[in-house]
């Protein structure tokens, strides 16, 4: 990561620990659920995204740098809370997956924060099961 981007990283993460502190608590946020990988505990982070079918689909702003992809790839089974309704899947990491053309069916508002602050974006897809 070049150094432009790691300043970015830091900045923009100071400050998504404030706000995902609030929009955690908004009963109509779209919540990804992980487990952590060191804890065990579950860790619970707003996101932007889509469901289409049976899947939700994500882009992640900073790629594996982000915690809640360090705790997938330790384990993909995750919780997606959309519409005040929880539902279980398998989350896959989309490397080869095209983030940037991903980010147009998404929500607006979210896909334009994730270009703005983004650095190494990845696609996410959740397998939903329920």
């Amino acid at each position: 990561m070049s150094s432009r981007a790691a300043t970015k990283y830091r900045n923009v993460t100071a400050f998504q620990r404030r706000l995902n502190a609030v929009m955690r608590r908004l009963p109509t946020q779209t919540l990804l659920e992980t487990t952590g990988r060191t804890s065990g505990v579950p860790r619970r982070t707003p996101v932007g995204g889509r469901r289409v079918g049976d899947s939700f689909w994500l882009v992640s702003e900073f790629g594996e740098r982000s915690q809640y992809v360090r705790n997938i790839k330790a384990d993909a089974r995750v919780r997606v809370r959309i519409k005040g309704r929880w539902h279980t899947g398998t989350a896959h990491l989309l490397p080869d997956d095209d983030p940037v053309a991903r980010l147009g069916g998404l929500p607006r508002f979210n896909s334009a924060g994730v270009r703005a602050f983004g650095a190494e974006l990845l696609t996410i897809r959740v397998d939903l099961t329920d």
